[in-house]
C-alpha cells in the first residue's frame, strides 16, 4: 500500500456501510459527534451509490464487514483471533452464578456464532445485564457501551503513504475504531503497520502532495501526534508542513467541528491546484519541516496560504457557505477527476434544518447572495478542466463529512 500524491490514480479503498450502530446517534447527534440526525435508509442508498461509482471507475472497493466475514470463513487463525477480540469486548453483569454461566456458555458456543454477528458485536460494544427472577429465568437488559457510530468515516483511523500509520483518535467516542482497523490491516492485508504512540493523529488531517505533505493540527491531530507520524518511517517526503487548523473570525475556538480536520477546508483535485477557503488558509499558521538523512527538522514558519502559493499552487476559493457544506471533502479519483457532493442541496438542507446559529446563518446567506453558482458547478471548476462526478450525500454528511472522509484510500498509482 502506497500513496505519494492525492491526485495519483486511486485504485483501492476500504469502506464501511453504516449499520445499526448509528441508530443511537440519530437521537443524540452531538454526543456522537454528528452534526444532525438523518434518514438511515436514504443514507444507506447514498453509500451504496458511492460504492457503485467507485467500482464503475475501476476502483477496488473492500467493505469492512464483508472483508471480515469472508476472511473468517476461509482463514481459521483469523476466525480464532476474531473470536478472542469479541470475548474481550462483550461484558456481562449480574450475580456471580449468572456471570459464570454466561461466560461458560459463550466460551462453549462462540464457534457456532456466524462471523457477521461477531463483527456486529465488535462495533456495537455489547453489554448484557442478567437479572434473575423467581421463576429462575434470567431477564436480560442490553446496553451498548459506546457503539462505533462514526466508523463509516473510514479515512480517519489511519493514513497511508509508504505503508500504513494507525492513528490515535482524540475523541473517546472513536478510539476503539483503530483497534478494528489495525486488526484488519495486520491480519487481512498483512501490512507492517506503524502505530501512533505519542499524542493524537487522524487520517483526515493528512494530505500527500508529491514531494511534500500536509498535516493539520488542532481539535483532533495534535503536534505530538503529527511528529510521531513524521518519525514513523512511513512518510518519505522532502518537506512536511504542519498546519494549525484555523477558524473564521466570526467564530471562536469552541467551534471545533467545522474545521476538525484539514480535509474539511482544504483538498487537492489536481497537481498544482487546491480547492480551499482562502480566508481560512490565510489564517492558518504553518511550521515547515525538511527531511535530512531521514530526520525531519523544523526549518521555518509561515502561513498556509503563502506556503501553498510558494509551491506553485493555484487556488479555487470556497466561500463560507460552500466550506461549511463539506465542499472540500471531495474524493480525487485521478488528476483532474473528483467525486463531489451536491453543495447546493446540502446548503438548502442545513439552512432548512436550522443547523447554524444566527451569526453563521447570516454569513452563509450573505455568501450565497453574491454567488451565481456554488461548487462544483462554479465556472472555476470547468475553467481548470476538472471532471466532476456530482453525487447526493445529503443524508450521510449529517455525520460531518463527505466522500473523502468515507473512504480509506489504500493505494494510488
Amino acid at each position: 500500500m502506497q500513496i505519494k500524491a492525492e491526485w495519483d490514480s486511486l485504485n483501492h479503498v476500504l469502506m464501511h456501510l453504516p449499520g445499526n450502530e448509528i441508530t443511537y446517534a440519530m437521537f443524540a447527534p452531538t454526543a456522537f459527534l454528528f452534526e444532525r440526525p438523518f434518514n438511515y435508509s436514504s443514507a444507506v442508498n447514498e453509500h451504496l451509490h458511492l460504492q457503485q461509482i467507485l467500482k464503475e471507475n475501476g476502483i477496488k472497493v473492500d467493505i469492512l464487514s464483508d472483508l471480515v466475514e469472508k476472511t473468517a470463513e476461509t482463514d481459521h487463525d483469523f476466525r480464532e483471533n476474531l473470536e478472542n477480540i469479541v470475548r474481550s469486548r462483550i461484558h456481562f453483569y449480574g450475580t456471580v452464578e449468572s456471570l459464570e454461566n454466561a461466560q461458560r456458555y459463550l466460551e462453549n458456543n462462540i464457534g457456532h456464532i456466524d462471523s457477521r454477528s461477531l463483527f456486529e458485536a465488535l462495533i456495537m460494544e455489547l453489554s448484557i445485564d442478567l437479572k434473575k427472577y423467581v421463576t429462575g429465568i434470567e431477564y436480560p437488559t442490553v446496553y451498548s457501551n459506546l457503539p462505533l457510530a462514526n466508523l463509516y468515516f473510514m479515512r480517519d483511523q489511519q493514513a497511508v503513504s509508504n505503508g500504513v500509520i494507525i492513528g490515535n483518535m482524540r475523541m473517546q467516542q472513536r478510539r476503539k475504531e483503530t483497534e478494528i482497523t489495525s486488526f484488519i490491516f495486520k491480519n487481512i492485508f498483512k501490512e507492517n503497520i506503524r502505530k501512533i504512540e505519542n499524542g493524537y493523529f487522524e487520517g483526515g488531517d493528512f494530505i500527500p502532495a508529491g514531494n511534500f505533505a500536509l498535516i493539520g493540527t488542532g481539535n483532533r491531530t495534535d503536534h505530538a501526534g503529527a511528529l510521531d507520524a513524521m518519525n514513523s518511517g512511513a512518510l518519505n517526503f522532502e518537506e512536511i508542513a504542519l498546519i494549525q487548523n484555523p477558524v473564521y473570525d466570526l467564530m471562536n475556538d469552541n467551534d471545533v467541528m467545522m474545521n476538525m480536520h484539514l480535509d474539511t477546508y482544504f483538498n487537492i483535485p489536481a497537481n498544482g491546484l487546491a480547492i480551499t477557503s482562502e480566508t481560512l488558509i490565510r489564517n492558518a499558521h504553518a511550521d515547515i519541516y525538511v527531511r535530512n538523512d531521514g530526520v525531519y527538522t523544523k526549518e521555518y514558519e509561515t502561513n498556509f496560504y503563502d506556503y501553498i502559493k510558494r509551491k506553485g499552487y493555484d487556488i479555487i476559493n470556497l466561500g463560507i457557505s460552500e466550506q461549511l457544506s463539506y465542499s472540500s471533502n471531495f474524493l480525487t479519483l485521478k488528476n483532474k477527476k473528483i467525486i463531489a457532493i451536491d453543495t447546493k442541496k446540502i446548503i438548502k438542507k442545513l439552512l432548512g434544518e436550522n443547523v447554524f446559529n444566527d451569526m453563521i446563518k447570516q454569513a452563509v446567506l450573505k455568501d450565497i447572495e453574491k454567488r451565481d453558482k456554488v461548487f462544483p458547478d462554479n465556472k472555476e471548476i470547468s475553467e481548470y478542466g476538472i471532471d466532476v462526478i456530482k453525487i447526493d450525500l445529503s443524508e450521510l454528511t449529517g455525520g460531518y463529512g463527505g466522500a473523502h472522509c468515507m473512504t480509506s484510500a489504500l493505494n494510488r498509482i
